[in-house]
């Protein structure tokens, strides 16, 4: 019966929604609870007239956490299966009714993000309390383990706050702890070793545990650090005593022939890992077997090998990165090699460019530079293989073949940065200082450089008309030619003085064109907001244009009065504005009363 009269309030008073809302409030089964006593009065933040399905929606919401738990399969609400939130929340039973009624003795935890497991699942031990703040909400409770176990935590936070890596729900003290996954993997002995060997600081610390062997193994180093602390290099967990270890593989230093029988203290001296490295030359460890006194370098491999010191190979187009070609196959050692094998103890070595045995020769002062053999060849000195053409990226044509090398190639040729553009050599010839740019090749042409060949089209200003026969001369003063202007009234300034002294502006192509300057044609209905009609067809463009233009702004005036002041006969009692009565074809012919038909 109530809602059918609630209907019929609606129907006859469904336009004034405020009253509308009054009378719902006097309807209202019961008060609220006090958590909704401020939206008590607004009954449409809960309710949707005629559809009861629209209130799960607006309670969502407002609870936006069980809307996200909802949306998001997760949290008690989100394992439920959706229904109206009143089947469980009914309100309007008083400010003091609690809507949310939790049962925990039958609660069923397995709906929530923590199921009770094991021991967490006796209830004679595990109360509610122990992990729900009664002053909180029952989901704010922590999900992980230290966040009710910090107290219990013996590693004092060293390891973390994942309690469930090591440890298992059914005993606290029952560990689990795959040693795999850490930067430390147990193999062979390591397997059955105690936990407490390497972590001295347990369990309050496992994490500072040496990883390196020399950091539990130092006391068992024979070599009393000699070898440095890289046990795992030479040995293996599986038994201290096995040596794996191959010199070949795993260092940059094969041992061949006699070294293979060489014990290990005869090259390795000094501390092995420390700054000082173990020699890798031949040199370093037979010096003093060296007949040669040091003449012939250190690198005793070129002719010696490691079988018999006694054996010699050396070839010296193979074994050098200088073969010897010409006359160089004819030339003696010493001729070449004068610092080493005069002076053996000297840190000079010999030079493997031309220069470094012919500088004398240079005539060239080393002016172009010390490759020799870019243009010289080792069987005759004097025969020259150079092309500019062929050699360079520059090919030499016309005039640029009789140029000699100094002529461009000035001071050092191979410190020189040299362009390729005209402008480098001829920057001293540019009578356009520099205005037209550095491409002197656009105009000019190596044949002849006073040739000059211009495509004026191709210009800011292409030649039309009668510009086309104009004297470059009557434009370009000089030969700054981007300095000349581009307007007509710039060249021009002369005639239009004389003719129109700037009574219709600086834009003289608004009238005038290039094939002829007395040829001019000016349509000032289109291209003004001024229509010339009647009797203003006949007057010249002066009768109106008295005054210069200033700042490309007309001084004309536009009203009748103001150019027919003279002609008004009422003494300007009717004002100014004289096309109200009179028609621009004859002044004389009257518009009666004002209209459009003229009276004669």
């Amino acid at each position: 019966m109530l809602i059918r009269f609630a209907l019929l309030l609606c129907l006859v008073f469904g336009t004034n929604v405020t009253w509308a809302d009054e009378k719902e409030l006097a309807l209202m089964p019961g008060d609220v609870i006090q958590g909704h006593a401020k939206i008590e009065a607004s009954c449409k933040d809960c309710h949707v007239r005629f559809d009861k399905e629209a209130q799960k929606g607006l309670c969502k919401d407002c609870h936006k956490e069980v809307k996200a738990d909802v949306n998001n399969k997760k949290g008690f609400h989100g394992t439920l299966d959706e229904k109206d939130c009143k089947v469980c929340h009914t309100d309007h039973k008083g400010r003091g009714a609690k809507i949310v009624i939790l049962d925990t003795a039958k609660f069923n935890h397995d709906k929530t993000d923590f199921p009770l497991k094991d021991a967490h699942n006796k209830t004679d031990k595990v109360k509610c309390q122990d992990c729900h703040d009664p002053k909180k909400k029952y989901r704010e409770a922590p999900l992980e383990c230290n966040g009710c176990h910090k107290k219990d935590d013996k590693h004092k936070g060293s390891l973390g706050p994942d309690c469930n890596n090591c440890h298992t729900v059914v005993n606290w003290k029952e560990w689990k702890f795959d040693h795999s996954k850490t930067k430390f993997l147990l193999k062979g002995k390591h397997v059955d070793v105690k936990c407490s060997k390497c972590h001295l600081e347990a369990p309050t610390s496992y994490k500072e545990a040496p990883k390196d062997c020399f950091g539990c193994h130092k006391k068992d180093d024979k070599h009393k650090s000699l070898y440095g602390k890289k046990c795992e290099t030479c040995h293996i967990d599986k038994s201290w005593k096995t040596i794996e270890f191959d010199h070949d593989t795993e260092t940059k230093f094969k041992l061949k022939g006699k070294h293979i029988e060489t014990k290990c203290v005869a090259c390795h001296k000094e501390p092995l890992y420390q700054n000082k490295k173990t020699p890798d030359t031949c040199y370093a460890c037979h010096k003093k077997d060296d007949i040669h006194k040091g003449g012939l370098g250190e690198k005793c491999q070129t002719c010696h090998n490691e079988e018999k010191w006694k054996t010699q190979k050396f070839d010296h187009d193979k074994d050098t990165k200088w073969p010897l070609l010409g006359k160089h196959t004819t030339t003696k050692c010493d001729a070449c090699h004068t610092v080493e094998l005069k002076k053996p103890d000297a840190k000079e070595k010999i030079a493997l460019i031309c220069i470094g045995c012919h500088k004398i020769d240079d005539k060239h002062k080393e002016n172009f530079g010390t490759k020799c053999e870019s243009c010289h060849k080792e069987k005759d000195w004097k025969t020259i293989k150079f092309d500019h053409t062929r050699d360079t990226k520059y090919p030499l044509k016309d005039k640029h073949e009789k140029v000699k090398c100094t002529g461009c190639h000035i001071g050092k040729l191979y410190d020189q940065k040299l362009g390729q553009e005209c402008i480098t050599c001829h920057k001293k010839d540019d009578v356009h200082k520099d205005k037209l740019g550095k491409k002197c090749e656009a105009c000019h042409e190596i044949k002849d450089w006073k040739k000059a060949k211009i495509d004026h089209s191709r210009s800011r200003f292409p030649l039309l008309g009668a510009h086309n026969v104009v004297d470059c001369k009557k434009c370009h003063t000089t030969q700054l030619f981007r300095d000349v202007p581009l307007d007509c009234f710039s060249c021009h300034k002369k005639e239009e003085d004389k003719v129109h002294k700037q009574r219709l502006g600086q834009k003289c192509e608004t009238c005038h064109n290039a094939r002829s300057w007395k040829s001019w044609d000016f349509n000032h209905d289109k291209l003004t907001k001024f229509k010339l009609d009647g009797g203003h067809k006949k007057p010249g463009c002066y009768a109106c244009h008295k005054l210069p233009v200033e700042k490309e702004k007309f001084v004309v005036e536009r009203t009748c009065g103001a150019c027919h002041e003279k002609d008004d006969k009422h003494q300007g009692e009717f004002g100014q504005l004289c096309e109200r009565c009179h028609v621009t074809a004859n002044w004389r012919t009257l518009l009666v009363g004002g209209g459009t038909k003229p009276s004669k």
